[in-house]
């Protein structure tokens, strides 16, 4: 497995250029199964998830053509799907593909698409997918691990989720894009990349209203058709680097990031002492000396970010004064606090309330990504900490970030990836 070595110490400067959302690119991909006319979809991160993705879709009978250094575009063609199943080879190492279950089930009145399995950072459960399309009128059953799923046509209705659910809002925005009258979508996910799905499936001639907000409308149509669409930038890697700088202080431009999608974050990132200014397609971030402590909730967006914790929490342990960490949406998102301590950092933890103490500095030393997300903020840590950090299992890191530690590079950061024998 691939390691990251950094020697820390350095301030950050100058440009860089934030890459298409994740969690935007792997619904979109997979709503080109909604239609048998060609999508092309540009601004795609090059990440392991997204090649994950691509796979799946391969083996169904998708064609899909990635071009670009950065895997930058990518066109598929769904008019030839031969098999409608997600194996639990492809679902086990990546979550998102029950993404293809609304789609599959809607355009070709089948599917079956194995069950995620457990989830380092807690539960998350598919049942509010199920639920969902079981109100549609779907035929589904839980038959040796795998969700089956059936109808010859979805009917509109009213669902409710019983609970916030990203993915699930996706599945089910999709699923009844094809269906027959009219769908409302209650307690739904108001993440920026899902308006970002809602406009392209509006583009391929789906008809959506409310997107962006907890009640949408959709009116099923007959057929969707081709599309062009240009992925939003990622808000969690511009997020990511903004609290790198704000943690090693110095000067970076960030180019196509949009503020809008993260004013929960900046917030408290001014709170912490850095200067913020944005514009259209850019955020620009200066930070001196050393941070102040910031303490925060998780919760649905368009609050603070679940995504944002562990890197936030690495610039409360070297903030002055003292943070608390409310994690409210992963029962197990904490994983990253015995990394951090091995680093130096003072940190406390009751359920799920991390108390931080910040200290003058941090220590090199090894460490271990545990989540995504975890690795980043031990990538942080690691920019600000004294001497030489090692963060292993980044294969984490490589799921979400595209190029990080060479992005970091063209900032003066002192990084580099070391190659397992």
């Amino acid at each position: 497995m691939d390691k990251l070595r950094i020697r820390g110490g350095r301030r950050l400067a100058g440009e860089v250029a934030i890459s298409g959302a994740k969690n935007a690119a792997l619904p979109e991909l997979c709503a080109a199964l909604l239609t048998a006319e060609p999508v092309l979809l540009s601004n795609v991160p090059r990440l392991h998830d997204v090649a994950t993705m691509l796979k799946l879709l391969r083996q169904m009978g998708v064609a899909a053509d990635a071009s670009g250094e950065a895997e930058a575009t990518v066109a598929l063609d769904a008019s030839k799907v031969t098999h409608k199943e997600a194996s639990y080879d492809l679902v086990k190492t990546m979550r998102a593909s029950i993404l293809v279950l609304g789609p599959l089930v809607a355009r070709f009145g089948e599917a079956r698409v194995s069950l995620p399995g457990g989830c380092a950072i807690g539960t998350r459960p598919v049942d509010q997918h199920i639920k969902g399309l079981q109100a549609l009128g779907a035929e589904i059953t839980v038959e040796h691990g795998y969700i089956v799923a059936r109808a010859s046509r979805l009917k509109g209705a009213r669902v409710t989720t019983d609970m916030v659910t990203v993915t699930g809002t996706e599945n089910l925005l999709m699923a009844a894009t094809l269906a027959e009258g009219e769908t409302v979508l209650e307690n739904a996910a108001q993440e920026p990349e899902i308006p970002d799905l809602a406009e392209m499936l509006i583009a391929m001639g789906a008809r959506i209203e409310g997107h962006g907000t907890s009640r949408i409308r959709i009116e099923g149509v007959r057929e969707l058709h081709g599309v062009a669409h240009r992925i939003i930038p990622d808000r969690i890697e511009a997020g990511t680097f903004l609290c790198a700088v704000a943690a090693t202080g110095g000067e970076v431009l960030l180019r196509g990031a949009r503020a809008d999608h993260l004013e929960a974050a900046i917030e408290k990132l001014r709170e912490a002492g850095a200067t913020i200014e944005a514009g259209e397609g850019w955020i620009r971030i200066r930070a001196d000396g050393r941070p102040r402590a910031v303490s925060f909730r998780t919760s649905e967006y368009p609050a603070f970010p679940t995504d944002m914790q562990a890197q936030f929490m690495a610039l409360d342990a070297i903030a002055d004064g003292a943070a608390t960490v409310a994690e409210t949406i992963f029962e197990n998102r904490f994983m990253h606090v015995p990394e951090l301590m091995r680093l130096g950092a003072r940190i406390d933890v009751d359920g799920r309330v991390a108390v931080i103490q910040g200290v003058d500095k941090l220590s090199g030393a090894i460490v271990m990504a545990t989540d995504l997300r975890a690795s980043a903020g031990l990538v942080i840590a690691g920019l600000v900490a004294e001497g030489e950090t090692v963060v292993d299992r980044i294969y984490h890191l490589d799921r979400g970030y595209d190029r990080m530690e060479a992005k970091l590079r063209t900032l003066g950061a002192d990084i580099e990836r070391v190659k397992s024998s």
